[in-house]
């Protein structure tokens, strides 16, 4: 080992940062400890039994390009299939439109590492999500955050002004992760506007939108948008398995031909064998069977958890309530603490994570988020309870 570690880092593993949430699973795998912090899916939508036929399948019928390298783009009738769900959506898009990536993580890794130089800024919302926040700051970039969508056009404007335009805004139009709001259509053409009046790039974070509740959805901002400037990430980790590790990215050739280069020096390619598994997956119609298996999965353990919410939580505690996803957002009344809370809550052994860490400028001191999809719903009320108790004993510590 050298003497000084720090002085053969780069700038860039510098500014790395630990991820709040994936240093919090030592703490929820301790006995009893209830947890709400991490964004898992229910392993109860995951389709084993299907999956081990499709699996002797790939191998008894490709095993040996199932078994071998890939090529960077991706699995072809992974990519068809892909693409022929988003035409459903109004995207008019082909194979060509998509890179299958190690994860929508690495996705946004991408883009950060083809987009962003050292002191560039990008807009996003406030909150965002925590994922991208780190790979922005990796890449020693300035992440800007808007609390109003109205803002976006003032604050880009005064970027400019200041000579530091951004290079693109971040944006998960539905179900946000962490505060379970979705963008409505005004609000996303507005983006796209001010993407146009000041020639940016748009980056559409979509990892949740299969998994809608309720209520009519929105149109995606790729499909909106006739300028060739979005770039829509998506993954299979929340409507299908997070353990296959697979996301894809949908943009113009010509985007993605930077990505793909990018990748060639990352991975040379996302991992083959499941790709194959996820194009029969798709390619049979069970992946729309299951998506609607954990559509009302998780539809019911949402109104538990808010029946809950309303049931425990002290007066002055709000709350969101998503037509989908995995998350919701809680707000204290502003003379809390959510850190302070938090290790009252462990006390309590229930989790959570604290909402400052998905404030790119430190705010959001008196927010946290809540997942629902992963806590059996006795165990998720029992939850509650115990956070309740903490927030109660924290607002008398306090008064």
């Amino acid at each position: 080992m050298v003497k000084d570690l720090n002085s053969v880092l780069s700038l860039s593993a510098r500014n790395m940062k630990r991820s709040a949430i994936r240093d919090l699973l030592h703490i929820t795998s301790r006995p009893g400890m209830i947890s709400f912090a991490g964004g898992f899916p229910d392993p109860n939508t995951f389709p084993v039994e299907q999956l081990k036929s499709i699996m002797q399948d790939v191998l008894n019928e490709e095993s040996v390009s199932a078994l071998q390298y890939g090529t960077t783009e991706g699995n072809v009738r992974l990519r068809e299939a892909l693409a022929q769900r988003y035409q459903k959506e109004g995207l008019q898009v082909t194979k060509d439109n998509f890179l299958i990536t190690t994860s929508s993580q690495q996705a946004i890794d991408l883009v950060s590492k083809v987009f962003l130089d050292p002191g560039d800024t990008l807009v996003c919302g406030l909150p965002s999500y925590l994922g991208a926040l780190q790979s922005f700051s990796a890449y020693q970039a300035c992440p800007i955050g808007i609390p109003k969508d109205e803002e976006l056009n003032t604050v880009v404007r005064a970027l400019i002004a200041s000579g530091k335009k951004p290079k693109f805004i971040y944006a998960i139009p539905d179900f946000q992760n962490p505060s379970g709001v979705t963008m409505t259509k005004e609000q996303r053409l507005e983006v796209i506007d001010v993407a146009k009046k000041y020639d940016l790039l748009i980056i559409e974070d979509s990892p949740y939108r299969e998994l809608r509740f309720e209520g009519e959805a929105e149109p995606m901002m790729y499909a909106l948008d006739d300028s060739n400037r979005v770039i829509t990430l998506g993954t299979f980790s929340k409507i299908f398995v997070p353990g296959f590790r697979l996301g894809w990215i949908i943009a113009h050739p010509d985007i993605l031909e930077k990505l793909v280069v990018a990748k060639q020096a990352t991975d040379l390619c996302a991992p083959v064998f499941d790709q194959c598994v996820a194009a029969r997956f798709v390619d049979s119609g069970a992946m729309d069977d299951n998506i609607k298996l954990t559509i009302e999965n998780y539809r019911k353990k949402r109104e538990n958890m808010l029946a809950a919410f309303r049931k425990y939580m002290p007066q002055g505690v709000s709350w969101t309530e998503p037509d989908g996803g995995l998350f919701l957002f809680m707000t204290l009344p502003p003379q809390f603490d959510a850190t302070e809370l938090f290790h009252m809550a462990i006390q309590e052994s229930v989790a959570f994570v604290i909402g400052e860490a998905f404030h790119c400028d430190g705010s959001g001191k008196n927010t946290l988020r809540i997942n629902y999809s992963y806590m059996p719903e006795d165990r998720a009320e029992e939850g509650v309870r115990r956070l309740a108790a903490a927030i109660r004993k924290m607002m008398g510590e306090t008064a």
